[in-house]
């Protein structure tokens, strides 16, 4: 278990636990009470109930199944009463509905075969061979659940290429931009803002 300004999360081994990643994206959301928010992949929820407290609804979702579960018990024991959570890949729980904001903590860690978990955990951080297999999978469908004007947030590391990742929203029409940063070790984890323009 772990205490984040306020809010309890429970934790699971199989469910990837928040780290620097995950403080630093809590602690630059951009969000307004109007907005209506999709998390995705949102793990033990932390995102999600941080995001819930300065929005109107949050949507999380997420691929493993001991996810949802972990996210449940932790948006239940922190009251976060606007958070509805769904179990899949990506966009596929949600059907036809648009976001003010799409929030994503993306599993950016290039990786061989031989260095893939047989355990549900490993799609949290397997990036595929470059880090950008999920990333470039959700950019190519992020539009399509944006409201115009709509807005993303997302974290990845310079080892996944943050430049591609801009190159590419600004190609999709968004302005784009590093907008906070943290050196770890061999890298640098970024949060990148979108907005469609």
């Amino acid at each position: 278990m772990i205490e984040y300004k306020g809010i309890t999360i429970y934790t699971n081994e199989e469910v990837y636990e928040p780290a620097e990643d995950t403080f630093l994206f809590a602690e630059n959301l951009e969000l307004s009470r109007r907005d209506e928010v999709l998390e995705i992949g949102t793990g033990t929820g932390l995102i999600a109930i941080c995001a819930s407290q300065n929005s109107r609804k949050v949507i999380a979702t997420d691929i493993n199944k001991a996810a949802i579960s972990c996210a449940l018990k932790n948006v239940v024991t922190n009251h976060a009463y606007n958070v509805e959570l769904r179990e899949g890949n990506l966009f596929e729980p949600v059907h036809e509905e648009k976001f003010d904001v799409v929030l994503f903590n993306t599993p950016y860690l290039p990786t061989a075969k031989d260095e893939k978990l047989e355990e549900n955990i490993n799609a949290a951080f397997d990036g595929g061979p470059d880090g950008r297999d999920t990333i470039d999978a959700f950019l190519d469908g992020v539009k399509d659940v944006l409201k115009k004007e709509g807005r993303i947030q997302m974290v990845q590391s310079s080892l996944a290429d943050n430049d591609k990742t801009i190159q590419r929203l600004k190609a999709l029409g968004f302005q784009a931009e590093i907008s906070a940063s943290s050196k770890c070790f061999f890298e640098e984890i970024v949060v990148i803002t979108g907005k469609l323009i």
